[in-house]
């Protein structure tokens, strides 16, 4: 089954559909490489899907352990490097609020998020910088 269809609209800019929701999302080229910069490029949707992967598989893990997430928020950082052109380091902070953590469930939390698909899904070459915060 076809997961998504992606259309150019010219200028540097797509329009991704996912078919089962109907969803949608624009890509623009960064300002950097000739773009415009007004939404998301294509290696900044691959930093998104790695963290909100990251979110998802913590939240899974809790249900599957019996444990309750509080708020979980996480902010990524892209680096780009040249020669080629490509993303050479993501930095993930997650941080956690709303609630105490025991040290197993915290150590359950940041496996699952390591451990998540799109993590083990990138290039090796792409440095993954992964830190957790308990507020």
């Amino acid at each position: 089954m076809v997961t998504a269809k992606i259309i150019y609209q010219g200028y540097l800019r797509t329009e991704a559909t996912h078919l089962k929701s109907g969803k949608t999302f624009i890509t623009d080229a960064p300002t950097d490489n000739n773009g415009k910069g007004e939404a998301f490029s294509p290696t900044d949707t691959v930093c998104a899907a790695l963290a909100s992967c990251m979110l998802t598989l913590v939240g899974i893990t809790a249900n599957k352990h019996g444990f309750s997430v509080g708020d979980m928020a996480v902010e990524v950082t892209k680096h780009m490097v040249a020669n080629p052109r490509r993303i050479g380091k993501i930095e993930v902070e997650i941080t956690f609020t709303g609630r105490e953590y025991t040290e197993k469930e915290k150590a359950f939390m940041q496996t699952a998020a390591i451990n998540c698909p799109v993590a083990k899904s990138l290039h090796p070459d792409i440095e993954q910088v992964v830190s957790f915060n308990y507020c």
